[in-house]
């Protein structure tokens, strides 16, 4: 399992500079809210495809006052061999992303997959059944993201698609050739879309995926016309469908303002595989540990399928959980080899990690040991310099 061996952040969020090596796989990071404890799992995330655990635009990492902004990692083969992973603003282009694997420039963020994945949950992930649908699915297409990279180029190549035709809709310009080759784009690119979820999907429902243990096995389903009709028709034919449907609703959409239909529309249902209670339904708590069972089981579908175990940050686990579900998970989390950085307001809840992880607290912008939780004989958690 490659580990994180080194982090380095500039004028990144609350971050002026910051160099630190971990000295465990597992690392507990205690600190004040608003200290910058997410932001170093948010730094790691961006590492990965995708815009990171909250979605923010480049030009909202950059630390106030700045206009620039980087991170930098090293990682660690069992071989021994290392890897560095960098991105950060694109010094001619600020407002873009730049990406760099061993000091080489990428050409996009999907060939950072190449070397590395990572799961993460949120505590803004626990109003995932609360909030609008924008955020359900936007957690599913994480899922897929992880491990088909290609994923984010057919999304990003229908929005703008479908965003040209809004356009085009509501300028009340009737160029049916330019019309029809955009709702052709939108079909071809929300028809893969739709296929990457669906397997997704039936990955994570196969019964030779097991739940974690104390964690409900969750079963996810799609909400959505184009996924249903996958399930029985030949790709081809659903993108005639969908075109035809596109073209027919052009004075509907119009007057709406966007598409009634497309990739964008897909919501994410999440229920108790054992019972059927949807999410929905369920206490914060039992939302709370369906999700982790989500995300602890799609860490191992990615092991399996990648012979790799990914990154897993995991911002406030603890919340919500019952004191038999919080000893579950650190007792599993103790066992991962992989680079594991969990959050808390208190390094005290972490007790049981005693001997087994780093602790350290993050305060005015530094990482320094948490005497809080050290046992007396596991040595110094000090950051040590890049």
């Amino acid at each position: 399992m490659a580990r994180l061996d080194r982090l380095a952040l500039t004028d990144f969020r609350n971050y002026r500079h910051l160099a630190w090596r971990p000295d465990s796989p597992v690392t507990v990071v205690a600190g004040e809210n608003g200290s910058g404890k997410t932001n170093l799992l948010e730094a790691l995330s961006l590492l990965v495809p995708g815009r990171g655990l909250r979605g923010a635009r480049g030009s909202e990492l950059a630390r106030h006052g700045t206009a620039l902004w980087g991170v930098a990692a090293r990682f660690a083969a069992p071989g021994g061999a290392l890897s560095d992973i960098a991105t950060g603003s694109d010094p001619a282009r600020p407002e873009r992303r730049a990406f760099r694997r061993d000091g080489q420039a990428l050409r996009n963020r999907a060939a950072l997959a190449d070397d590395l994945a990572a799961v993460w949950l949120t505590p803004q992930m626990d109003r995932l059944f609360q909030d609008g649908l924008p955020g359900r699915r936007r957690f599913l297409d994480r899922l897929v993201l992880a491990l088909e990279p290609g994923h984010a180029r057919q999304l990003a190549a229908h929005d703008q698609a479908m965003a040209q035709r809004n356009r085009l809709l509501a300028g009340g310009r009737a160029d049916t050739a330019w019309l029809n080759a955009l709702e052709d784009s939108m079909a071809r690119h929300a028809v893969a879309a739709s296929a990457a979820r669906l397997a997704l999907v039936a990955q994570m429902n196969h019964d030779a995926l097991p739940a974690p243990d104390a964690f409900p096995a969750a079963r996810i389903d799609i909400l959505c016309p184009i996924a249903d009709r996958l399930r029985g028709h030949p790709a081809l034919a659903v993108e005639d469908w969908l075109r035809g449907r596109l073209a027919a609703e052009r004075g509907a959409d119009a007057a709406r303002g966007g598409a009634g239909a497309g990739a964008h529309r897909a919501d994410m249902a999440l229920s108790d595989r054992a019972t059927g209670r949807p999410a929905a339904q369920a206490s914060t708590g039992q939302q709370k540990a369906l999700l982790l069972g989500v995300v602890l089981a799609h860490a191992a579908l990615i092991a399996g399928m990648r012979g790799e175990a990914p990154m897993i940050l995991l911002d406030e686990p603890l919340v919500h959980l019952d004191e038999r579900r919080r000893a579950a998970l650190l007792d599993r989390v103790a066992g991962f080899a992989t680079t594991v950085l969990m959050t808390g307001t208190d390094a005290a809840h972490f007790a049981p990690l005693r001997g087994k992880a780093g602790f350290v607290s993050v305060q005015d912008g530094a990482i320094r040991p948490s005497d809080a939780i050290r046992p007396p004989d596991a040595g110094s958690h000090d950051a040590k310099p890049v």
